[in-house]
């Protein structure tokens, strides 16, 4: 039984040994179950470390994207940069890439870097609690310079407490920096506007104003701060803006345009005005911008440029251009109504002559009374305009017929019957020339109808002055006319076809023929006989005149010297000079160089000169008349009376002799004012030591009172007509001393 015993306790042991063995497995078990759960956890822990490091890397790329902030990290022993950023280039679409970068030198501009240095230098040293600076840099290594704002702190020191690292971040302030430069530029702009500028709420309150504001309108920026906008209106208690102005910005957000304003002192100034509304980002008004410019001096300048554009300054009448204008609106009136228009152009006789006599301030006084005359002639109905120089031009509508146009050329006339009175002492006798021409009988263009009129005028004056003409196609072949004569006239040998003859003088003194006057002829080989009335202003007008004015005194010394080998020893010739040759024709070398030729004594010469002539120019003719003067020429004022000398004037010319113009002697007779001017004339020539001459001298009547008040000398039909050069001499050889005139005509 001992082997029983034994399996028994073999087995009773193994049975023991397996219990053991589960106990030893299940504590193996349980063990590993910990450390598989102690792995568990840190695995878990790690999981959600990491999770947590990403959430926080996720974050971290988040503030980095959304501040726009950069993140550095700058060793200061070692002198490392750690500059960590979001990937701005990235597309949109991307994730959101962080780029860091290590080991590099900061890229700052050199301008900026030393101020860098320094602000870093005074943080780390503790002078500042924040490294602040703001300079430029090279942010991307693209070699673009960007604003940025740097701030940082000392985030680590040694056991000595000595800085290691600073970090910080930095801004891109490149856009706020142009913003900023923006408005400080925008605020000086505002500042040095010759514009008032002012900002208003939207109740049109005042916010703030420039200081161009206060220039114009005189209130201080205080004044006007809350005030409304309508205390510049012109009537301050108004309760709205202007309704042009609200009506535009009910519908848009601008309005232009110009409205009287009125300044602190109450005087009125016109503004153009811009007026321009600024909207919130949701569309709605916050606030109003209007900007004024006084324009009162720009507009009262454009006026009077209107005004001098459009009218005379010296008469206020329309000017040539403003009478243009009026005439062809006339025209196309009556064009449509089947109406009439007439052109009344006006032309003052011998105004020139007031210049040059008065002088110019009483010429311009003359002007602006005639203008008053013809005004008033006429009626407010009609346009009176001054074209230029002397010529005014009346424009007349709705005329029924030319019978009416003459009709109001004759009250103009009529209006100058009396004197223009200058001042208070002086009034002057003038009378116009006028021409006429209808619209559509003679033209139907504004500048044809003023050419007619013009040309009637002319025709005007040709026929005695101080009447009127009414225009005809006949006229025109007249100006050709004359314009084909001036033509012939450059042409022609001077020997061949001019010619002259002489009118002897007679003097009552000495009961003797004395001398004669040289007068100029054309016979045209293809016109015959010209009327010198007709000719020589055409001399005159081309320049000829001074080669003609040559040959005559080359003729008339010639003829007197021929004369002298005939017995006339002590003869006197006159001959007749132009303004022209005067101001133009170095008179006195012509003068010296003919006596030089012809051998006449230059007391046997007398040059005679019209006023208008002499008067001309004063100044200057009085020295070339002086100069003749020395040469032993005698000089003569012809046709005295017509114009209008100033005798003060006058009494300095070097003159020898004085001819009273025919005009007065003709009526002596049987007009009284005749006789009183001519016996005036008589008594002042002698005054001035002048010898008297009295021109178309007729018959005995005129000769008695000539001679009973003490004419020197007489001229006129009654002693001879012109003659030709022969019958002149046989005149001269005949006419032996007789003690008074020849009563009759002597051939």
């Amino acid at each position: 039984m001992p082997t029983a015993m034994f399996a028994a306790g073999v087995a009773s042991a193994i049975q023991a040994a397996g219990w053991v063995a589960a106990l030893v497995l299940a504590a193996l078990a349980q063990g590993l179950l910990r450390r598989l759960r102690r792995a568990r956890r840190a695995l878990s822990g790690l999981r959600q470390s990491t999770e947590q490091l990403h959430n926080r890397d996720e974050h971290l790329k988040l503030a980095l994207w959304a501040s726009g902030e950069h993140f550095w990290d700058y060793d200061l022993r070692r002198r490392k940069l750690h500059w960590m950023h979001v990937d701005e280039l990235a597309p949109a679409t991307a994730e959101i890439t962080i780029v860091a970068h290590d080991n590099i030198d900061p890229r700052i501009h050199r301008s900026d870097l030393s101020q860098v240095v320094r602000s870093l230098h005074d943080h780390v040293e503790g002078r500042t609690a924040v490294f602040v600076s703001e300079h430029r840099m090279d942010l991307y290594g693209d070699h673009k310079w960007l604003w940025v704002r740097v701030r940082g702190r000392v985030v680590e020191r040694d056991a000595d407490g000595r800085p290691l690292r600073v970090a910080g971040t930095a801004r891109d302030i490149s856009a706020h920096r142009r913003a900023d430069a923006e408005r400080r530029i925008a605020i000086e702009v505002l500042h040095s506007m010759s514009e008032a500028v002012a900002v208003l709420d939207r109740n049109f309150r005042f916010i703030s104003v420039n200081p161009a504001f206060s220039r114009i309108t005189g209130y201080d920026e205080q004044e006007v701060l809350g005030k409304p906008l309508q205390m510049l209106e012109r009537d301050p208690q108004a309760n709205e803006q202007p309704p042009q102005m609200l009506q535009a910005l009910r519908t848009g957000n601008h309005w232009r345009g110009e409205l009287w304003k009125r300044r602190k002192d109450g005087q009125e100034i016109l503004c153009h005005v811009r007026h321009n509304v600024v909207r919130d980002l949701d569309g709605r008004r916050s606030f109003h911008v209007e900007v004024l410019e006084d324009i009162t001096e720009q507009k009262r300048a454009e006026q009077e440029l209107r005004y001098l554009a459009n009218y005379d300054t010296l008469t206020s009448l329309p000017n040539r251009a403003l009478a243009s204008e009026r005439l062809a609106r006339a025209i196309v009136r009556a064009r449509s109504q089947n109406l009439q228009v007439a052109v009344l152009f006006l032309d003052l006789d011998r105004f020139k002559n007031i210049n040059d006599s008065l002088g110019h301030p009483a010429g311009d006084r003359v002007l602006r009374a005639t203008a008053e005359r013809v005004q008033q002639a006429v009626g407010p109905q009609h346009t009176v305009a001054r074209l230029s120089g002397d010529e005014f031009t009346v424009i007349l509508e709705d005329v029924p017929s030319v019978e009416a146009a003459e009709q109001v050329a004759r009250e103009v006339l009529t209006a100058f019957d009396l004197p223009l009175r200058l001042d208070e002492r002086r009034e002057v006798a003038i009378s116009p020339s006028i021409g006429i021409s209808l619209y559509p009988h003679h033209a139907l263009l504004p500048t044809e109808l003023l050419k007619h009129a013009d040309t009637a005028m002319y025709q005007a004056k040709a026929a005695g002055r101080r009447t009127y003409q009414v225009y005809s196609a006949q006229m025109d072949e007249q100006t050709r006319h004359r314009a084909t004569l001036a033509n012939t006239l450059r042409k022609i040998s001077f020997d061949e076809e001019l010619k002259l003859v002489y009118q002897p003088r007679y003097s009552l003194i000495d009961h003797r023929v004395i001398g004669v006057e040289a007068l100029l002829r054309w016979d045209s080989a293809e016109f015959g006989p010209i009327d010198p009335a007709e000719f020589i202003p055409l001399a005159e007008e081309t320049g000829l005149i001074l080669q003609i004015g040559e040959w005559v005194l080359r003729q008339a010394c010639l003829t007197l010297r021929s004369w002298r080998e005939h017995g006339m020893e002590n003869l006197c010739i006159a001959v007749n000079v132009s303004a022209i040759q005067l101001q133009r024709g170095n008179l006195p070398g012509v003068l010296a160089r003919v006596l030089a030729e012809t051998g006449i004594r230059p007391g046997q010469l007398e040059l005679e000169l019209t006023e208008s002539a002499i008067m001309s120019d004063v100044s200057s003719n009085a020295a070339v008349l002086r100069a003749c003067r020395n040469l032993g020429i005698r000089l003569a004022i012809d046709d005295f009376g017509t114009g209008y000398s100033s005798l003060a004037y006058l009494k300095r010319l070097p003159l020898t002799t004085l001819k009273i113009d025919r005009e007065f002697i003709r009526d002596l007779t049987v007009d009284p004012d005749d006789e009183a001017i001519t016996s005036a004339i008589i008594a002042m020539g002698h005054s001035l030591s002048l010898t008297v001459v009295a021109e178309g001298v007729e018959n005995q009547g005129q000769l008695a009172f000539l001679h009973q008040n003490g004419c020197d000398e007489i001229q006129g039909h009654l002693v001879a007509p012109a003659l030709e050069p022969e019958a002149c001499l046989r005149f001269l050889q005949q006419a032996v001393l007789p003690r008074t005139p020849p009563a009759h005509h002597v051939s």
